[in-house]
């Protein structure tokens, strides 16, 4: 048996409790065929990168699947088939992380607040020292022309 990460996109206009039913055909059709599910990570409703099937956004969803080749070649073929799931990727690996994947663990960046969080609580960026020592403009004396 080989290790897998799998990716797939739900679309976009779809609920989150249809892309759980949709991860849960798809572990079953997982293990139907010989293989085990490890891991499931849902990343939710994301930006894509570019349009796909004019859709900006879509669900995101990461398998780690411990199988066999044939299982993952049926798994692709019912996601092909599938109009919910716009685009999916599986790439073997050698070992199956543990914990978080990456992506969650930027989305909670270890309890630091987001660089958009507390902006008025920041110091300012640079101080203008000059303009305390710098004295008051005199006042325009009135011209002969006016």
């Amino acid at each position: 048996m080989a290790f897998y990460e799998h990716i797939f996109i739900a679309r976009q206009d779809i609920q989150p409790q249809q892309v759980d039913a949709i991860s849960k055909d798809l572990t079953k059709i997982i293990e139907d065929n010989g293989g085990k599910v490890t891991k499931t990570e849902q990343w939710g409703l994301r930006v894509l990168a570019y349009r796909i099937k004019k859709y900006k956004k879509g669900h995101y969803v990461l398998f780690n699947i411990d199988g066999s080749a044939d299982t993952v070649a049926e798994l692709e073929r019912n996601e092909r088939l599938h109009e919910d799931i716009v685009r999916f990727m599986t790439i073997r690996v050698d070992v199956l992380e543990q914990g978080d994947s990456v992506v969650l663990r930027s989305k909670d960046r270890d309890g630091r607040p987001s660089r958009f969080e507390n902006r008025n609580d920041r110091p300012p960026r640079f101080e203008n020292k000059t303009s305390a020592n710098v004295k008051p403009a005199a006042s325009a004396k009135p011209t002969a022309a006016e």
